[in-house]
């Protein structure tokens, strides 16, 4: 396993820090802490990282093209104008919220806001995956997959003719061909599949590889995935195969992403949240985001269209 050099963004460590996303026109790095109900960003020139309270969890962000940011909150998918501004409530989606909410997701080529969701109590394989286009005036959601516990590794391929979807608990990555015109997903497939967590696992067991979370693709269509407490972020071929892994300042990495201007410069937010006093020990940066520099750039970031 690779070890590279990274650095962390800003000073502080999340809960639990997920979809990141490199905002080209601003410079800036956007994240969110689900379990600290906080949006984040950070400007590439300056050294303060600014906070906005939210109402309720924010599972995923993505950039407008209009300006401002959709944001998933537990309770429906909002529109943000300006930072700090008010919230505008698009939608709210077709889910029990008391023990369902938003978790990761992105925009497609078209503009499109793809939310997966979580099943937080793990007993009914609730967790489903959504599309929200508003291209047209008055919101169409669509359910897209579903029977799934954590929704997580939402990801295209460079030619947006494969989608890729991770269950994260049960250590598989899905993947779809994917009409992007029509919105249609059709020949699932099993891309990648990890081996489970050993029972009685604890992070000195180095063994356990991890399981999937959140996810990026590189301009040679590469898959890169977070793997959760596994301590690393995997780069797999479009082919499955694994090219490289790197290991990470903190057991639980939660999502890559690319950005600077060359867009080689790899972000990866991390979870602190539910670990161990042992573990928090060994890595004290648990929960923060870290950077490093890659030798593939990455895809830019898609904006949402309204």
């Amino acid at each position: 396993m690779k070890k590279p050099i990274w650095s962390t963004v800003g000073t502080d460590t999340y809960a639990l820090a997920e979809s990141p996303f490199w905002h080209p026109q601003e410079q800036r790095l956007y994240w969110v802490d689900i379990s600290g109900k906080k949006l984040l960003r950070m400007h590439a020139s300056q050294s303060g990282v600014e906070a906005w309270d939210m109402p309720s969890e924010p599972g995923c962000i993505a950039p407008a093209a209009k300006g401002g940011l959709v944001v998933a909150l537990r309770d429906g998918v909002y529109r943000a104008r300006s930072w700090g501004g008010s919230l505008e409530r698009i939608v709210q989606l077709p889910y029990d919220t008391s023990c369902i909410r938003a978790n990761d997701g992105k925009c497609d080529a078209l503009g499109r806001f793809w939310i997966g969701t979580i099943d937080e109590p793990k007993a009914g394989r609730a967790a489903e995956l959504f599309s929200l286009d508003c291209r047209s005036g008055a919101p169409l959601v669509t359910r897209q997959a579903g029977d799934a516990l954590t929704a997580n590794g939402l990801a295209w391929s460079p030619s947006n003719q494969v989608l890729y979807w991770a269950d994260t608990p049960s250590h598989v990555v899905h993947a779809w061909d994917f009409d992007v015109q029509v919105n249609a997903l059709s020949a699932h497939r099993t891309h990648l599949q990890f081996a489970p967590k050993p029972q009685g696992w604890t992070f000195e067991d180095t063994s356990y590889q991890g399981r999937p979370d959140g996810a990026a693709v590189d301009v040679q269509g590469n898959y890169w995935v977070a793997m959760y407490e596994g301590r690393r972020v995997c780069q797999f071929a479009p082919d499955g195969s694994l090219l490289q892994e790197l290991e990470t300042p903190a057991q639980c990495p939660t999502m890559p992403c690319f950005g600077g201007q060359d867009l080689q410069t790899l972000y990866v937010t991390s979870a602190g949240h539910g670990r161990s006093a042992a573990e928090l020990v060994q890595f004290p940066a648990s929960g923060a985001v870290f950077a490093t520099r890659v030798e593939v750039p990455g895809l830019p970031v898609n904006a949402f269209a309204d």
